[in-house]
């Protein structure tokens, strides 16, 4: 299984990355499967470096603010309108109303909306399902609107992607013995940040012991911050493997 960052600035596009999105491959029967992990703003000109966007088995939309989704809108425009015919469609994971909300992204009317593009399903508050070799399990976390975090596992390796989320229980039983942890920093400590809705550096990182991480990526940090900041408060926490997620890094697991 091999991960690929395609976005990882936190909340909106910076100089150097589009907004949040990864890309899991793994090979099974001659082929390989590829899932997406969001889509967000930005991210699918830059998807094209890594994968033919046609190619993608089916995505997974972690909550439904505009810096994990909105690039949705030109994949429908792509796979509507490609000149080589419009593909089948593909399975779309989201939270409730997902199907809604993109298409109120593109001022389509509800009905059919993207239906004709996107096979579209929502989580319970715990979902699992499988794409080919790779299974997907979601779990709720703490952010204001419903968000989920994510754990694909294949041939017996895993890894975890945060979502956007505060510290939680729910984050710390999904990533638990992960042997790769994607998690999101996007708040500095010693500041006034908000409750429930992200995390530090530190609490990232304490969040991977915790959970017995055996890697750690920190992920999601907005432009306005020196993302080594975020480094420097995980150090002296988290003793494994550690760096900042950038465009373009792969992890083979």
């Amino acid at each position: 299984m091999r991960l690929t960052v395609i976005g990882c600035s936190g909340s909106f596009p910076g100089p150097e990355s589009p907004a949040s999105s990864y890309l899991v491959e793994a090979e099974e029967d001659g082929r390989t499967w590829r899932v997406l992990l969001d889509l967000g703003s930005g991210a699918l000109g830059r998807l094209h470096e890594y994968a033919d966007p046609l190619s993608i088995d089916a995505v997974f939309v972690s909550h439904l603010h505009p810096d994990h989704f909105f690039d949705m809108s030109g994949y429908y425009v792509l796979r509507k309108y490609h000149p080589a015919g419009a593909p089948p469609r593909i399975p779309v994971y989201g939270p409730r109303g997902v199907a809604k909300r993109l298409a109120q992204a593109y001022g389509l009317a509800e009905n059919p909306g993207m239906t004709e593009e996107f096979d579209f399903h929502e989580y319970d508050d715990e979902t699992t399902v499988s794409v080919g070799p790779l299974t997907i399990e979601v779990s709720r976390v703490l952010h204001p609107v419903a968000t989920y975090a994510m754990k694909v596992t294949h041939d017996g390796r895993s890894l975890v992607y945060s979502g956007d989320t505060a510290p939680c229980e729910a984050l710390d039983d999904l990533a638990r013995g992960t042997d790769l942890l994607v998690a999101e920093a996007s708040f500095r400590e010693g500041e006034e940040n908000p409750p429930d809705l992200h995390m530090t550096g530190k609490e990232a990182a304490e969040t991977a012991v915790r959970a017995g991480a055996g890697r750690l990526v920190l992920t999601h940090i907005p432009p306005w911050y020196d993302p080594k900041l975020a480094l420097d408060e995980a150090r002296p926490v988290f003793g494994g493997p550690l760096e900042l997620a950038r465009c373009g890094a792969t992890y083979d697991l």
